[in-house]
């Protein structure tokens, strides 16, 4: 585990949910990949403004989950409802869906025939439908945001991990997401990168956007969640605040995976 320096994290401030709205709700959520059980019975509540972290060892089925909230993997019983919209097999729901929320993956997905620009226009200008001369301009605003303005005509193979990973967060607020989800978006860069990248998501939690990452990332978890999710062989075994998950986990599963993570 890496040693994330403190002044990273200095201006991460809590989350306000005043209004309560409901962002995403999974009822008991069920998968399996053939006979393994691939999650079990989930059920997760993520409210409007709250940044969650979710960790666990691997095959724990922490991005199964995350997955499953924008259906890139399908769940087999049990309910989720992204802003009161449930996923299934309408085709319509999961496109309204998919236009609120952002992912970011560990490995960039960006097209590499395309400068970082046309990456960025592309969904934009498709799906929502909106003229180039708008993106175009989006697009600039979020690579300043990114602090990647200087590389939109590069192409993704004249990039480092750290920048096309940024680049990627650009990529999915240009679709201007009520939710963004993180899936493991560090854990396939070089440690000197790490720092570039979790900042930029620093700063998106301090403006309030909704977010739930998986990361094994305990110094982010430490001082930008407002909740963290522990979950191994599929089940959610414990959640609470950073603060008491850190310093008093309840269960021995928990508290084994702790003392694995925070000693590297």
């Amino acid at each position: 585990m890496k040693h994330e320096p403190q002044h990273l994290f200095e201006q991460a401030s809590p989350a306000v949910m005043a209004d309560k709205e409901l962002m995403i709700s999974l009822s008991n959520v069920q998968k399996w990949y053939g006979d393994y059980h691939a999650l079990r019975d989930i059920n997760f509540d993520v409210y409007k403004g709250e940044r969650i972290v979710v960790c666990g060892p691997s095959g724990s089925g922490k991005s199964t989950m995350i997955r499953c909230i924008n259906r890139l993997e399908e769940h087999h019983k049990g309910q989720i409802l992204v802003e009161g919209i449930e996923l299934n097999d309408n085709l319509e729901n999961l496109e309204q869906v998919r236009c609120e929320v952002g992912m970011v993956f560990q490995h960039f997905n960006l097209f590499p025939h395309m400068s970082v620009l046309e990456n960025l226009i592309l969904a934009p200008t498709i799906v929502r439908k909106m003229p180039v001369k708008e993106a175009t301009e989006l697009a600039m605003m979020y690579l300043e945001r990114v602090h990647m303005v200087a590389k939109a005509h590069s192409y993704p193979g004249q990039l480092s991990g750290g920048q096309q990973q940024r680049i990627a967060i650009a990529r999915a607020l240009c679709m201007k997401p009520r939710i963004m989800l993180f899936d493991e978006p560090t854990s396939a860069l070089d440690p000197e990168m790490v720092k570039e990248v979790l900042e930029v998501m620093v700063e998106l939690a301090n403006d309030g956007m909704t977010m739930v990452c998986v990361t094994h990332e305990m110094g982010f978890a430490k001082t930008v969640a407002d909740r963290v999710v522990f979950m191994d062989q599929g089940q959610i075994i414990e959640e609470n605040n950073p603060e008491d998950f850190f310093a008093h986990p309840q269960h021995e599963r928990t508290r084994d995976f702790l003392s694995q993570v925070l000693s590297h």
